[in-house]
């Protein structure tokens, strides 16, 4: 196997090397989740990571990597007494992103349990990175439940197994790192909340550092062994270091000065809960031994509320992560006292970035919507004032409306999807409806239909004790129902119709709401517009709600209303996502006033594709954004056409007393 990556020679990227350091010295911290574009050597630096840390000592024979010196009472393989020890590396698991629960936590033979009476465990990943590194790669792609387990078993260092009154309970302390691409979707805010540390990273924008990259890249690819020697003494330097701050970290000393600073700090940017005091109670004291000190300095401080706080700060779902370092040190100051140690240059830099090729700090992440003055569309009497041709007459982006909650909208039927929290599918996690026979490998066991099949054949099976004779043939998978996560496609109106009286501050206020509940409900999204003369995919379907929030915000409008060619499109991204995701079922959601224009037999057209989704058992639901005091009813006859049903903005509010909650009518082929 080839040898990683040297961790001394990743060039820049100091935020993120130190916080990987800093949890090498105090796992407590509660690991790193590294945000960022994608070729930014996130994956490489965390691999390189795992060959400084000091090798562990474990008992022989031991799967859970037991330490000899203080062995776990409650390990699978123990008791361990007179034990032989050894020593290895500090071990890297990586975590796939389609791993199942069972290969992550381990799995339990429940037929060996309930035939024979053997408690079988076969450990999981978990078990793997005790005393190690767990690694995730695009962790914001794995399923809510592997990511409360990961994260429960990573607070809890232990994991539990329980499986029909059978359970088991090993040691799971491991040092967590996640790495994730915003564009492919964020974490939920409760989840980046249990990560200790959060990282932004970028490319470096300097000519020279990007050549010293790419120099190096080459050097490392043509002959690993000799590029790793070449860095071997920086290696050892470093590996020697984090041993010293280990040592050094228990004689840290944390004042009641830093601490009011940590209080402060947390309370200023108003975090939710006290984990984030914790975290960068833990971090300051970190920074502390790794710079060789035994106090913690204000610089300390300043450094852990910048790797611990950016992530706990967000809203809502498409606020990015980030801090205003000004309101940070005016914090800080107010908050000084006369025991914080006057020169933050004390030995080791106080606290400063491990030293490396050259400042290439990445900019914390901002975000956030245009802060230009929302354009002002004057009001029109038609569409024909604003413009006759396709695309003339083009209105400058309007600022959304106010987010609202909205009323729940599912597909109908039964899915398969993944697990999301939409509409009802069969799920591995959720209320047990039934039982049937295992297909392959008994996961779930549903133990009163096993009873049941097990009980008539007693007599013929010579039962003569008080336990029940159990056989393969009884055994019966439970089948459960939960919830999955939808293609909710949105086909946007953005013709001159919808721009008159202001109508499109309203739509995208409610769209952008809809967005908000897809990505609470773990859906993929699109977004396709339709004006003028053609449509067209703002945004292919992707996990990244927070994209289709940006792409909305700058949306023009103006022209005819071509109906027709927004169905036309959608049907198109339906069929390709049909072929890539055939079990994620497709959600259509027309946000429009109906008045089909431009080319001839505009209605007809628009009858003639809506009608296409209908008879592929498409889910719909059309917005109806149609006002004013005389309304032709064209949405909802487009409804009736697509086989869903018509809401108006005002009962799209989940809120609204206008009507009960509308779910999305039609029929599903694949569903009857």
């Amino acid at each position: 196997m080839s040898r990683p990556y040297p961790f001394t020679a990743i060039v820049g990227q100091d935020s993120l090397r130190l916080a990987l350091l800093l949890n090498a010295i105090s796992p407590a911290v509660g690991g790193v989740l590294v945000r960022g574009e994608k070729g930014t050597a996130k994956s490489t630096t965390v691999r390189a990571l795992a060959t400084l840390l000091p090798e562990v000592d474990v008992v022989v024979g031991c799967r859970f990597s037991c330490a000899p010196d203080l062995p776990d009472p409650t390990c699978p393989d123990g008791p361990h007494e007179a034990t032989s020890k050894a020593s290895r590396p500090a071990s890297i698991v990586e975590l796939p992103v389609g791993a199942s629960e069972d290969r992550l936590v381990g799995s339990l033979d429940i037929e060996r349990a309930l035939t024979e009476g053997v408690k079988a465990f076969e450990p999981g990943l978990l078990a793997a990175a005790n005393r190690g590194i767990l690694y995730v790669d695009e962790v914001n792609l794995l399923h809510d439940h592997l990511v409360d387990v990961l994260l429960d078993a990573s607070a809890m260092g232990a994991s539990y197994v329980e499986r029909e009154g059978v359970s088991v309970r090993h040691a799971a302390r491991f040092l967590l790192v996640g790495t994730m691409n915003p564009e492919e979707g964020e974490l939920r805010p409760q989840l980046l909340d249990r990560f200790g540390l959060t990282v932004e990273v970028a490319a470096s924008r300097e000519t020279d550092l990007r050549v010293e990259v790419v120099r190096r890249r080459l050097a490392y690819d043509d002959d690993p062994a000799s590029f790793a020697a070449k860095w071997a003494d920086e290696e050892g330097a470093l590996r020697a270091r984090i041993v010293a701050a280990r040592a050094l970290l228990p004689q840290v000393r944390l004042g009641d000065g830093a601490l009011r600073q940590i209080a402060a700090t947390c309370a200023a940017f108003e975090v939710d809960g006290m984990r984030a005091d914790i975290v960068m109670a833990r971090t300051a004291t970190a920074l502390a031994a790794w710079a060789g000190r035994t106090d913690v300095l204000a610089e300390d401080v300043r450094q852990a509320a910048l790797l611990a706080l950016p992530h706990r700060r967000r809203r809502n779902p498409f606020d990015a992560p980030g801090l205003d370092e000004d309101k940070l040190d005016d914090t800080l100051e107010q908050n000084s006292s006369e025991d914080d140690d006057p020169d933050p240059d004390g030995p080791g830099g106080g606290g400063r970035p491990p030293e490396g090729d050259g400042p290439d700090t990445p900019p914390q992440g901002e975000g956030g919507a245009d802060d230009t003055p929302a354009q002002s569309v004057p009001e029109q009497g038609g569409e024909k004032e604003q413009g006759q041709a396709g695309g003339s007459g083009e209105q400058q982006p309007v600022r959304a409306g106010e987010p609202f909650r909205t009323k729940m909208l599912s597909v109908p039927g039964l899915g398969e999807g993944a697990a999301g929290r939409r509409s009802r599918a069969r799920t591995e996690h959720g209320r047990t409806t039934g039982a049937r026979r295992p297909q392959g490998a008994l996961t779930k066991l549903h133990l009163a239909a096993t009873v049941q099949a097990a009980a008539p054949h007693q007599r013929a099976r010579g039962r003569s004790g008080r336990g029940l004779v159990v056989r393969r043939d009884d055994l019966r998978q439970a089948v459960r129902e939960g919830r999955e996560g939808n293609l909710v496609l949105f086909v946007v109106d953005a013709s001159g119709s919808m721009a008159a009286r202001q109508r499109m501050t309203a739509v995208k206020g409610a769209v952008l709401s809809l967005l908000m509940d897809a990505y609470q409900r773990r859906d993929k999204v699109g977004l396709i517009t339709f004006r003028g003369k053609d449509a067209e995919v703002v945004l292919p379907p992707t996990s990244s709600v927070d994209a289709a929030a940006a792409r909305l915000e700058m949306l023009p409008t103006g022209g005819r209303t071509p109906v027709a060619a927004g169905l036309l499109k959608a049907h198109d991204v339906l069929r390709v996502e049909r072929l890539r995701d055939p079990s994620r079922r497709p959600l259509l959601v027309v946000v429009t006033d109906g008045r089909a224009t431009g080319g001839p037999e505009p209605v007809a057209l628009a009858s003639r594709a809506a009608r296409l989704h209908e008879a592929e058992g498409i889910a719909s639901v059309v917005v109806d954004c149609e006002s004013g005091p005389v309304r032709l009813g064209l949405a909802v006859s487009l409804a009736g056409e697509l086989g869903g049903t018509a809401v108006t903005l005002d009962e799209l509010r989940a809120d609204s007393i206008a009507g009960l909650v509308k779910d999305v009518q039609g029929y599903s082929r694949r569903a009857a």
